[in-house]
């Protein structure tokens, strides 16, 4: 049966986008490669592997490289991804910090600076991530770079219709705002706001100690609280956004198990208060001076840090329990003190449950929030620069 002309000038060119993205796909996995090893990899015939690769060495997507250093070429041509064919923009948006990043499509930091914002609201968040935006710029070392999108993190819930933050106390002002859309408008970029508890379980997936693991959580505990779930390897979000709220945890029961910073300090002062016991603690007793404190053998320091882990693993039960997640990853500025928290806490799921997650501390830190802020910008540009790459003029020749 014939096939109508309509239907084979729509096949031509839906033919000529897979084999220039399957092409694509093999030298980003490959690189540096000949053609003749893409013809092989991709299942394609030279000449077609050709075509393509004028096609993408014009759109300025791949280029010719160095021949492949564990091997001889015998007269081949190499070739491999222009990693700065776009750039990507990352921001951490906390409650102290702005953290920022420029990368390309290898994962390369282009350019990173912070911003300490302590005690500013949401709208001096906004004129500091402008001025950021063009230091990242201008840092760079690139001429006229090309910035697919940005990914921003922040302390709240995104609300799934309306793109507005809900749970965003942490930063005055973020409660209730359209902060994606003041975003989009401030910087004329594509943005993809997402909440950074979220962001750093696919930091911790992408580059941190998750790596290879399908179902996870990330535990972040600091001066806030909450959690991103990774199942069968894809983030959970829930039905509102809210996956990982596990400051809810303990409603309705009339316990306090908070294990956040305010909250560890107020134990440690009700500690020394009731006890009598001697200790070298004084008020504010600030998070990091009890830890410290307890490392140096402060009894009240000791018995407050045992408590926060058993704060902790309480929060870590229901995560277990629900998901049987194979590993729980701890941060925040309290998760961090794995030295103290981490082997308390194992014990605690051994008696508690009957499959205990492997607990690890996130191995990214303060970087984990941008790290993953990062990692679904690069993915998703991936995508993007192919689809939006040049059309239209006579493509170069590309080398034998």
């Amino acid at each position: 049966m014939a096939v109508p002309a309509d239907s084979r000038r729509a096949t031509a060119p839906l033919l000529k986008d897979l084999n220039e993205r399957t092409v694509l796909e093999a030298i980003r996995s490959g690189a540096p490669i000949s053609r003749a090893e893409i013809s092989r990899r991709a299942g394609i015939s030279k000449p077609t592997v050709s075509l393509a690769l004028r096609s993408l060495v014009h759109a300025g997507l791949v280029r010719e490289a160095s021949h492949d250093p564990d091997g001889p070429s015998y007269g081949a041509v190499f070739f491999e991804p222009v990693a700065e064919a776009a750039l990507v923009l990352g921001h951490d948006v906390g409650a102290r910090f702005l953290r920022g990043a420029l990368c390309d499509l290898h994962g390369t930091v282009r350019a990173r600076q912070d911003v300490e914002l302590t005690g500013a609201d949401a709208r001096t968040a906004l004129e500091a991530i402008g001025r950021l935006h063009r230091a990242l710029v201008d840092a760079c070392g690139l001429q006229q770079p090309r910035i697919d999108g940005a990914v921003v993190g922040v302390p709240g819930v995104v609300g799934p219709g309306d793109g507005r933050l809900r749970l965003a106390a942490n930063v005055p002002g973020l409660e209730g705002m359209a902060f994606g859309a003041e975003l989009r408008a401030l910087l004329g970029l594509p943005v993809t706001l997402d909440n950074d508890i979220n962001l750093a379980a696919l930091g911790e997936q992408w580059r941190g100690v998750a790596r290879g693991v399908d179902d996870f959580a990330f535990l972040s505990v600091g001066t806030g609280l909450g959690a991103g779930v990774v199942l069968r390897g894809e983030l959970h979000r829930g039905r509102n956004g809210a996956a990982g709220e596990v400051d809810f945890v303990s409603a309705g029961l009339g316990r306090d198990i908070d294990p956040c910073a305010a909250a560890l300090s107020a134990l440690a002062a009700d500690l020394a208060a009731r006890t009598g016991a001697r200790t070298e603690l004084a008020a504010p007793y600030d998070a990091r001076e009890v830890f410290a404190a307890a490392r140096a053998g402060d009894d009240v320091a000791r018995a407050a840090v045992d408590e926060e882990a058993r704060r902790i693993a309480l929060h870590i039960v229901p995560l277990a329990a629900v998901t049987d997640v194979a590993l729980v990853v701890l941060g925040g500025g309290i998760g961090a003190n794995g030295d103290l928290l981490l082997e308390p806490v194992r014990i605690l799921l051994g008696d508690w449950v009957p499959y205990p997650p492997r607990l690890e501390v996130s191995s990214l830190g303060e970087a984990a929030i941008l790290t993953g802020a990062l990692a679904v910008g690069v993915r998703d540009a991936l995508d993007s620069v192919f689809v939006n790459r040049a059309r239209g003029s006579a493509a170069p020749a590309v080398g034998a």
